[in-house]
Protein backbone atom coordinates (compact mmCIF):
# COMPACT_ATOMS: atom_id res chain seq x y z
CA UNK A 1 0.00 0.00 0.00
CA UNK A 2 1.43 3.12 -1.03
CA UNK A 3 2.33 5.82 2.19
CA UNK A 4 0.14 8.64 2.51
CA UNK A 5 1.13 12.08 2.26
CA UNK A 6 -0.64 15.66 3.99
CA UNK A 7 -1.35 18.14 1.10
CA UNK A 8 -2.76 21.82 2.16
CA UNK A 9 -5.35 23.18 -0.29
CA UNK A 10 -3.45 26.33 -1.55
CA UNK A 11 -6.90 28.47 -2.04
CA UNK A 12 -8.60 27.89 1.45
CA UNK A 13 -5.63 26.10 3.35
CA UNK A 14 -7.14 23.29 4.45
CA UNK A 15 -5.22 20.23 4.54
CA UNK A 16 -5.65 16.22 3.18
CA UNK A 17 -4.55 13.17 3.94
CA UNK A 18 -4.23 11.90 0.53
CA UNK A 19 -3.17 7.86 0.04
CA UNK A 20 -2.03 7.59 -3.92
CA UNK A 21 -3.67 4.55 -5.71
CA UNK A 22 -2.29 0.99 -6.43
CA UNK A 23 -2.60 0.54 -9.79
CA UNK A 24 -1.08 -3.03 -11.14
CA UNK A 25 1.85 -2.82 -14.46
CA UNK A 26 1.65 -5.12 -17.58
CA UNK A 27 3.91 -7.48 -15.23
CA UNK A 28 1.22 -7.70 -12.39
CA UNK A 29 3.67 -5.91 -10.19
CA UNK A 30 1.61 -3.03 -8.12
CA UNK A 31 2.94 0.41 -8.88
CA UNK A 32 2.24 3.66 -7.02
CA UNK A 33 3.41 7.43 -7.50
CA UNK A 34 6.10 8.35 -5.86
CA UNK A 35 4.91 11.44 -4.34
CA UNK A 36 6.68 14.44 -3.34
CA UNK A 37 6.61 15.49 0.26
CA UNK A 38 7.03 19.16 1.33
CA UNK A 39 6.17 20.48 -2.30
CA UNK A 40 2.97 22.32 -2.31
CA UNK A 41 -0.09 21.15 -4.54
CA UNK A 42 -1.08 23.08 -7.58
CA UNK A 43 -4.78 24.22 -8.68
CA UNK A 44 -6.21 22.09 -11.65
CA UNK A 45 -6.99 25.11 -14.20
CA UNK A 46 -6.58 23.97 -17.63
CA UNK A 47 -6.54 20.63 -18.54
CA UNK A 48 -3.82 19.08 -21.15
CA UNK A 49 -3.12 15.82 -21.45
CA UNK A 50 0.78 16.19 -21.01
CA UNK A 51 -0.19 17.55 -17.41
CA UNK A 52 -2.47 14.82 -16.82
CA UNK A 53 -0.35 11.77 -17.02
CA UNK A 54 2.93 11.09 -15.52
CA UNK A 55 5.88 8.50 -16.56
CA UNK A 56 6.62 6.02 -13.84
CA UNK A 57 8.85 3.05 -13.39
CA UNK A 58 7.66 -0.49 -12.15
CA UNK A 59 9.79 -1.37 -9.52
CA UNK A 60 9.80 -5.04 -10.33
CA UNK A 61 10.11 -5.19 -14.20
CA UNK A 62 11.64 -1.86 -14.95
CA UNK A 63 8.95 -1.14 -17.92
CA UNK A 64 8.06 2.42 -17.80
CA UNK A 65 4.79 3.92 -18.73
CA UNK A 66 2.21 6.74 -18.53
CA UNK A 67 -0.02 6.35 -15.40
CA UNK A 68 -2.86 8.90 -13.99
CA UNK A 69 -1.32 11.99 -11.98
CA UNK A 70 -2.92 11.81 -8.47
CA UNK A 71 -5.43 14.36 -8.14
CA UNK A 72 -7.67 15.46 -4.89
CA UNK A 73 -10.62 17.48 -4.80
CA UNK A 74 -10.79 19.74 -1.78
CA UNK A 75 -14.19 20.89 -0.02
CA UNK A 76 -13.89 24.26 -0.98
CA UNK A 77 -14.00 22.81 -4.91
CA UNK A 78 -10.64 23.72 -5.85
CA UNK A 79 -9.19 20.08 -7.39
CA UNK A 80 -5.55 19.73 -6.46
CA UNK A 81 -2.79 18.11 -8.62
CA UNK A 82 -0.62 16.42 -6.14
CA UNK A 83 2.95 16.55 -7.14
CA UNK A 84 4.78 13.42 -8.43
CA UNK A 85 8.40 12.39 -8.96
CA UNK A 86 8.42 11.46 -12.68
CA UNK A 87 10.67 9.65 -14.09
CA UNK A 88 10.88 10.55 -17.64
CA UNK A 89 12.81 9.03 -20.28
CA UNK A 90 13.48 10.01 -23.72
CA UNK A 91 11.43 8.59 -26.66
CA UNK A 92 13.35 6.72 -29.07
CA UNK A 93 13.09 7.30 -32.82
CA UNK A 94 12.16 4.40 -35.00
CA UNK A 95 15.69 1.96 -35.51
CA UNK A 96 14.47 -1.22 -37.12
CA UNK A 97 16.39 -4.12 -35.60
CA UNK A 98 18.57 -5.99 -37.69
CA UNK A 99 16.61 -8.54 -40.11
CA UNK A 100 19.70 -10.65 -40.80
CA UNK A 101 19.63 -12.97 -37.72
CA UNK A 102 17.57 -16.29 -38.20
CA UNK A 103 14.27 -16.44 -37.77
CA UNK A 104 13.10 -17.72 -34.05
CA UNK A 105 9.83 -18.75 -35.89
CA UNK A 106 8.54 -20.27 -39.20
CA UNK A 107 7.98 -17.96 -41.73
CA UNK A 108 4.35 -16.08 -41.44
CA UNK A 109 2.05 -17.35 -43.65
CA UNK A 110 -0.55 -14.43 -44.59
CA UNK A 111 -4.03 -13.66 -46.15
CA UNK A 112 -4.48 -11.67 -48.57
CA UNK A 113 -6.56 -8.55 -47.63
CA UNK A 114 -9.91 -7.68 -49.40
CA UNK A 115 -12.72 -7.14 -46.82
CA UNK A 116 -12.75 -6.00 -43.31
CA UNK A 117 -13.21 -9.69 -42.10
CA UNK A 118 -10.05 -10.62 -44.23
CA UNK A 119 -8.62 -7.78 -41.94
CA UNK A 120 -9.21 -9.13 -38.73
CA UNK A 121 -7.85 -12.63 -39.96
CA UNK A 122 -4.97 -11.85 -41.35
CA UNK A 123 -4.00 -9.99 -37.55
CA UNK A 124 -5.24 -12.80 -35.82
CA UNK A 125 -2.94 -14.86 -37.61
CA UNK A 126 -0.06 -12.87 -37.08
CA UNK A 127 -0.99 -12.86 -33.15
CA UNK A 128 -0.65 -16.49 -33.20
CA UNK A 129 2.51 -16.26 -35.25
CA UNK A 130 3.83 -14.18 -32.72
CA UNK A 131 2.99 -16.64 -30.01
CA UNK A 132 -0.34 -15.65 -28.19
CA UNK A 133 -2.80 -18.16 -28.25
CA UNK A 134 -6.77 -18.68 -28.54
CA UNK A 135 -6.85 -15.52 -30.10
CA UNK A 136 -10.60 -14.24 -30.14
CA UNK A 137 -12.93 -11.77 -30.57
CA UNK A 138 -12.41 -9.23 -27.38
CA UNK A 139 -14.92 -8.53 -24.76
CA UNK A 140 -14.87 -5.03 -24.69
CA UNK A 141 -15.84 -3.32 -28.43
CA UNK A 142 -13.33 -0.53 -29.37
CA UNK A 143 -14.34 2.80 -30.03
CA UNK A 144 -13.48 2.22 -33.48
CA UNK A 145 -12.56 -0.76 -35.95
CA UNK A 146 -12.19 -4.24 -34.42
CA UNK A 147 -11.07 -5.17 -30.99
CA UNK A 148 -8.87 -8.89 -30.44
CA UNK A 149 -7.88 -10.63 -27.38
CA UNK A 150 -5.41 -13.41 -26.41
CA UNK A 151 -3.76 -14.18 -23.05
CA UNK A 152 -1.65 -11.50 -22.15
CA UNK A 153 -2.48 -9.30 -25.19
CA UNK A 154 -5.60 -6.84 -26.24
CA UNK A 155 -5.56 -5.30 -30.07
CA UNK A 156 -7.03 -3.35 -32.37
CA UNK A 157 -7.67 -3.68 -36.16
CA UNK A 158 -8.82 -0.45 -37.94
CA UNK A 159 -9.80 -1.54 -41.35
CA UNK A 160 -11.21 1.66 -43.01
CA UNK A 161 -9.66 3.66 -44.73
CA UNK A 162 -8.88 6.56 -41.90
CA UNK A 163 -5.34 6.63 -40.60
CA UNK A 164 -5.77 5.68 -36.92
CA UNK A 165 -5.61 8.85 -34.40
CA UNK A 166 -3.98 9.65 -31.12
CA UNK A 167 -7.36 8.89 -29.71
CA UNK A 168 -7.66 5.02 -30.88
CA UNK A 169 -4.37 4.36 -29.98
CA UNK A 170 -4.52 6.17 -26.22
CA UNK A 171 -7.83 3.91 -25.81
CA UNK A 172 -6.54 0.75 -26.51
CA UNK A 173 -3.39 1.61 -24.26
CA UNK A 174 -5.98 2.54 -21.14
CA UNK A 175 -7.50 -0.92 -22.07
CA UNK A 176 -4.49 -3.00 -21.78
CA UNK A 177 -3.65 -1.16 -18.92
CA UNK A 178 -7.06 -2.05 -17.29
CA UNK A 179 -6.75 -6.14 -18.26
CA UNK A 180 -2.90 -5.71 -16.97
CA UNK A 181 -2.33 -6.80 -20.60
CA UNK A 182 0.14 -5.89 -23.58
CA UNK A 183 -1.05 -4.19 -26.49
CA UNK A 184 -0.92 -3.85 -30.47
CA UNK A 185 -2.57 -2.10 -32.96
CA UNK A 186 -3.05 -3.10 -36.88
CA UNK A 187 -4.00 -0.49 -39.28
CA UNK A 188 -4.88 -0.92 -42.78
CA UNK A 189 -4.29 3.39 -43.67
CA UNK A 190 -1.63 3.59 -41.50
CA UNK A 191 -1.29 5.98 -38.34
CA UNK A 192 -1.59 9.89 -37.97
CA UNK A 193 1.98 11.54 -37.26
CA UNK A 194 0.39 12.45 -33.60
CA UNK A 195 -0.38 8.97 -32.81
CA UNK A 196 3.23 7.36 -33.56
CA UNK A 197 4.58 9.96 -31.95
CA UNK A 198 2.04 9.32 -29.01
CA UNK A 199 2.40 5.49 -29.70
CA UNK A 200 6.42 5.50 -29.16
CA UNK A 201 5.76 7.53 -25.67
CA UNK A 202 3.16 4.76 -24.40
CA UNK A 203 4.81 1.73 -26.24
CA UNK A 204 2.63 0.36 -28.24
CA UNK A 205 3.40 -1.80 -31.33
CA UNK A 206 1.83 -0.46 -34.49
CA UNK A 207 1.35 -2.32 -37.59
CA UNK A 208 0.54 -1.44 -40.96
CA UNK A 209 -1.62 -4.43 -43.21
CA UNK A 210 -0.27 -4.65 -46.51
CA UNK A 211 -2.97 -6.47 -48.94
CA UNK A 212 -1.11 -8.84 -48.93
CA UNK A 213 -1.64 -9.34 -45.75
CA UNK A 214 1.66 -8.93 -44.48
CA UNK A 215 1.78 -6.74 -41.11
CA UNK A 216 4.22 -4.17 -41.10
CA UNK A 217 5.87 -2.55 -38.09
CA UNK A 218 5.90 1.31 -37.83
CA UNK A 219 7.78 1.87 -34.96
CA UNK A 220 10.41 0.50 -32.50
CA UNK A 221 7.88 -0.94 -29.96
CA UNK A 222 6.48 -3.24 -32.87
CA UNK A 223 10.11 -4.05 -33.90
CA UNK A 224 10.83 -5.15 -30.28
CA UNK A 225 7.80 -7.51 -30.26
CA UNK A 226 8.68 -9.40 -33.35
CA UNK A 227 12.28 -10.05 -32.31
CA UNK A 228 10.79 -11.40 -28.75
CA UNK A 229 7.18 -12.73 -29.71
CA UNK A 230 4.71 -13.04 -27.03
Amino acid sequence: MAEPVRVRCPACLREHVYTPAVLPCACGAPVAPPLLRGVEAEPVSDRTWAEDWVTLRCPMCGRRDRWPRPELGCDCGTLLRVPVQSDQAPAPSHIPLPRTAPAPRPAFQPVAIRTARDAVTAAALYLRWLGYRDVRRADQRPVSGIGLAAQGVVAQIEPSVRPATVRDVECLWLQSMTESAASVFFSLAGYADAARTRADELGVPLFVLDLAGVPQPVNSPADELIASGA
